[in-house]
């Protein structure tokens, strides 16, 4: 991965997903200009960037994003039976969009300001039920995700597979995504979002 400064431009890939640092995100890619997009970054050792959806959709016309997303690297990838390609998207660092724009095939470029990494601090006790619960999460989704290496003593980490693996409306993920603290992350993911998504399931 080239040195990352203020202002680089990276190709956008709009998901109607959330991909935070640290984080797998499997993709089945089949469109044009994503396949053009990921050849391109092979070729030159770089990255892209994930960002969610505000409005429009994952085909056709370039869609409108939020403006905080996840520069990803490609950590696999493979050509299935039917000739899509399959890749596996790695989570790097967030970035915030300054100025963007659509190429002719409908490929979003951004120039982008780089995020500092979610304030870390060590999984506080009473959040510990929250990482046994996660590791049960990872297992129950299977590959990739079975091979990723596990942090469960960080509060970022445990919060953003939280947020990845956990059927959560995309706005709250995004909003996830934006927050700066870790801590504060998990306690939204506790006292809001998981106890909201557990009841439901009582």
């Amino acid at each position: 991965m080239k040195a990352m400064h203020d202002g680089d431009e990276i190709p956008l890939f709009p998901l109607g997903a959330v991909l935070f640092p640290g984080g797998l995100l499997p993709l089945r890619i089949f469109e044009a200009r994503y396949l053009d997009m990921v050849g391109e970054c092979m070729r030159e050792q770089k990255g892209f960037g994930i960002c969610s959806i505000k409005s429009g959709s994952e085909v056709g016309r370039a869609a409108s994003c939020y403006s905080v997303g996840t520069l990803a690297v490609i950590q696999d990838f493979d050509r299935a039976e039917d000739g899509l390609l399959s890749i596996v998207a790695r989570g790097e660092r967030r970035f915030r969009i300054l100025h963007s724009r659509v190429d002719p095939n409908q490929l979003l470029r951004a120039n982008v300001a780089w995020l500092d990494d979610a304030d870390d601090t060590p999984l506080p006790p009473q959040h510990r039920p929250m990482a046994d619960f996660l590791a049960q999460l990872i297992q129950r989704a299977g590959a990739p995700f079975t091979g990723i290496t596990a942090d469960f003593d960080s509060s970022a980490w445990v919060a953003g597979r939280l947020a990845e693996l956990l059927p959560f409306a995309l706005a709250d993920k995004q909003r996830l995504l934006e927050m700066d603290a870790a801590l504060d992350r998990l306690d939204l993911i506790y006292g809001e979002l998981l106890a909201e998504e557990l009841s439901h399931h009582r």
